[in-house]
């Protein structure tokens, strides 16, 4: 029954998702200027890290799309909380993990055709990365788009209304990308606030997609950043589903 419901909560929501082709390109504009805009920059640039400058930018984009994307994804629930589809959903025999875990797949496979349509472009301005590199970042975004939609999701149902929940996620989400070196490597910075971005959980994803993109995969880099999104992942989907159980709608 679970996989069920899962598969019709994802299927309602995909179907929404793709009729709205517009929202998938917007979705990816803002990694997008940055590829064209900020990675001729540092094209040359010695950036303190192995491969070029296309595979240090572009995991980090990569995970941005994520970031941003699944940290906002929680509006929709403000909206249907509005409209009472919440409350209609949560008094049928749905399983509550289904009604959030349709939810997250729907914007897992969103952003990761986002980010497919972004390696594309990487590759045509230069970036140069094996196939199973690029494969595994893909892997990376879908996990963090799924923990990270889950806790939005989470926050939503307890807020009331979007100006409660906008000023909290853009106070997270800030920080966790300007400490996780999704830009730069945090090695270029001062020796302080390397040590801190290690207390984000999200520098230990990009370390992890930037050693794939250049062919290396049995690292420490990779170790920890596997792992740090699979515990986030699990964390954030008990919490959210915890809070479909117990929140009002």
């Amino acid at each position: 029954m679970l996989l069920h419901d899962t598969a019709l909560i994802y299927g309602r929501y995909l179907r929404q998702s793709l009729r709205s082709r517009f929202a998938l390109l917007f979705g990816v504009l803002m990694p997008l200027l940055y590829l064209l805009f900020f990675g001729p920059l540092l094209t040359d640039l010695p950036l303190g890290g192995r491969g070029s400058s296309w595979q240090l930018l572009v995991p980090g984009l990569l995970l941005q799309l994520g970031l941003f994307g699944a940290s906002f994804s929680g509006f929709m629930i403000i909206l249907e909380k509005g409209q009472g589809v919440v409350e209609r959903m949560r008094v049928t025999p749905v399983s509550r993990l289904a009604l959030l875990l349709g939810r997250v797949l729907r914007d897992a496979t969103v952003f990761v055709l986002q980010a497919v349509l972004l390696v594309l472009a990487a590759l045509v301005m230069g970036l140069r990365a094996p196939l199973a590199g690029v494969l595994i970042g893909f892997v990376f975004v879908a996990l963090l788009t799924v923990s990270l939609a889950a806790l939005s999701y989470a926050l939503a149902m307890k807020v009331a209304t979007p100006q409660g929940f906008g000023p909290t996620v853009n106070a997270l989400t800030m920080p966790s990308m300007l400490l996780s070196g999704l830009m730069l490597p945090m090695t270029l910075g001062p020796g302080w606030l390397d040590v801190l971005s290690h207390l984000m959980p999200f520098r230990y994803l990009v370390d992890a997609v930037r050693d794939a993109y250049v062919g290396a995969y049995a690292t420490a880099h990779m170790l920890y950043g596997s792992l740090v999104a699979v515990a986030l992942t699990l964390i954030a989907v008990t919490v959210g589903t915890r809070v479909f159980r117990t929140a009002g709608a």
